[in-house]
């Protein structure tokens, strides 16, 4: 699996001109699931996203995390994470997992955060959206799995 992380001081999610998920300061997470994840891969990446220390303290450092600030999230499915651009000028999509593995894993993704007390909104599984933040900081990390 692979995650950019971006840091928003808000953020939503548009589909067919309605608006299915908003949060307020949190994470905005696009989500890319290849054929080799499995839920192992979305635990693991559940708990290091809850965790990540990249909010300020009383200090302006970055030392608290999302769970340490109530923090939301806005979860988006983004196969074209695994797009490979290497050759030619149009994206190969081959790494990425198929859609019937890819939404079982985002979903159990998405359920694990849940768990750990984050509000957690979401996209549309494979709709094209409009995905609106402003960006905090910015901070943008990727974070993978393997």
């Amino acid at each position: 699996m692979k995650v950019v992380v971006q840091r928003s001081k808000e953020a939503s999610v548009i589909v067919e001109g309605s608006c299915v998920g908003r949060i307020s300061k949190g994470f905005v997470l696009l989500i890319g699931v290849t054929h080799e994840d499995t839920n192992e891969d979305a635990a693991f990446l559940a708990d290091k996203i809850a965790n990540l220390r990249v909010f300020d303290d009383e200090e302006g450092k970055m030392n608290r995390s999302l769970l340490d600030t109530c923090g939301e999230i806005l979860s988006v499915s983004q196969f074209t994470l695994y797009g490979d651009c290497r050759k030619g000028r149009r994206p190969n999509f081959m790494k990425a997992a198929r859609p019937e593995q890819a939404v079982q894993i985002y979903e159990h993704f998405n359920k694990l955060l849940c768990e750990k007390g984050i509000k957690v909104e979401t996209g549309v599984f494979g709709a094209m959206m409009d995905v609106q933040l402003t960006n905090d900081g910015p901070v943008t990390l990727v974070i993978e799995s393997k």
